[in-house]
């Protein structure tokens, strides 16, 4: 969540006039994440969060806001898009596609429990079961094919050993990753600051922005890698267990899956040093914008390789002996 877009209150509370949610009280920009401008809306109804879309193509923005009224009618703690007085969720403000959804209630953890990693591994799996049912599915854009368009941009502003590692994993995922596993509509971008906590209660699943249909195993991959990380990117083996498990016990992981586990894990980290590295080297102008640190992907993927080089080494002395 960012902003790119600046509001005014007055331009803002002009536009609320639409909806039946009284008159506004505040309008505070959020500065966190990179894909729309977000909004913290006070009106007298009530709290409310206003998203303007900046990178997800027009066409594809129903299926966004939709998908999250599927979910939170499902039962899924997502924001629940509020319909103007039209009946409408999205509604243009500054020229653009805009929607405000209800404010959650809790926290995001930046150093998660046990109890609240089996808790996002359970709600992941309840999640991927409940958009089953979800009626006008889209592709999830970035996958493979995305990181290797990206990577032709960047490469040139790149050194040669970071060069060389991206070339290498892309090489990798369009040799190793199947293309048989089951596959759903996927969050996508399940991190710690988009999961809210109120204790260990699990309140809140926000920016579902880049879902889309992608093997459900990539989804784990990517929620594995931000939770269940340590400071150098191995896997802190309790917490990823304690996430697994729950996801497992709820939509049991096929065999097909099972094997498939390390080159997602490398996958998803790659996906997420690409976008990082996108960002860094090709900022979007904005305001209040955080640029991940593309290093961190980096750590993380160096790791999932070794472990990767680790169970190869392991299986092929078993087979010898």
């Amino acid at each position: 969540m960012s902003v790119f877009t600046p509001l005014s209150a007055e331009h803002a509370a002009t536009w609320l006039e639409d909806y039946a949610l009284g008159t506004l009280v505040a309008l505070e920009g959020i500065a966190e994440g990179v894909q729309n401008s977000n909004f913290f809306l006070t009106t007298t109804h009530g709290q409310y969060v206003l998203t303007v879309f900046e990178q997800v193509a027009r066409a594809a923005v129903p299926f966004h806001v939709e998908l999250m009224a599927h979910l939170a009618a499902h039962g899924i703690p997502c924001p629940q898009p509020v319909a103007n007085r039209a009946g409408v969720y999205i509604k243009e403000i500054a020229g653009k596609p805009a929607v405000v959804v209800s404010r959650l209630p809790g926290r995001s953890e930046s150093a998660p429990n046990l109890a609240q990693c089996a808790a996002i591994g359970t709600l992941l799996a309840e999640l991927h079961l409940a958009a089953q049912s979800f009626p006008a599915p889209l592709a999830h854009h970035r996958d493979t094919a995305w990181c290797a368009q990206v990577a032709a941009q960047i490469t040139p502003h790149l050194g040669a050993d970071d060069a060389r590692l991206l070339r290498d994993e892309l090489q990798h995922q369009q040799r190793c990753r199947p293309d048989d596993l089951p596959r759903g509509v996927i969050h996508a971008d399940l991190f710690r600051d988009n999961v809210l906590f109120v204790g260990d209660r699990l309140t809140g699943v926000l920016d579902f922005y880049f879902a889309g249909v992608d093997d459900l195993l990539f989804d784990l991959a990517v929620t594995v890698n931000d939770w269940c990380s340590t400071a150098d990117g191995v896997l802190d083996d309790a917490r990823s267990q304690a996430l697994v498990a729950a996801y497992d016990a709820r939509r049991p992981l096929a065999r097909g899956e099972r094997a498939a586990w390390p080159t997602l894990l490398r996958a998803a980290a790659l996906r997420f040093w690409t976008s990082r590295l996108l960002d860094h080297h090709l900022p979007r102008s904005g305001k209040l914008i955080v640029r991940r640190q593309p290093d961190t992907y980096r750590t993380i993927l160096r790791a999932r390789r070794a472990a990767d080089a680790g169970h190869a080494r392991l299986a092929s002395r078993c087979q010898a002996g």
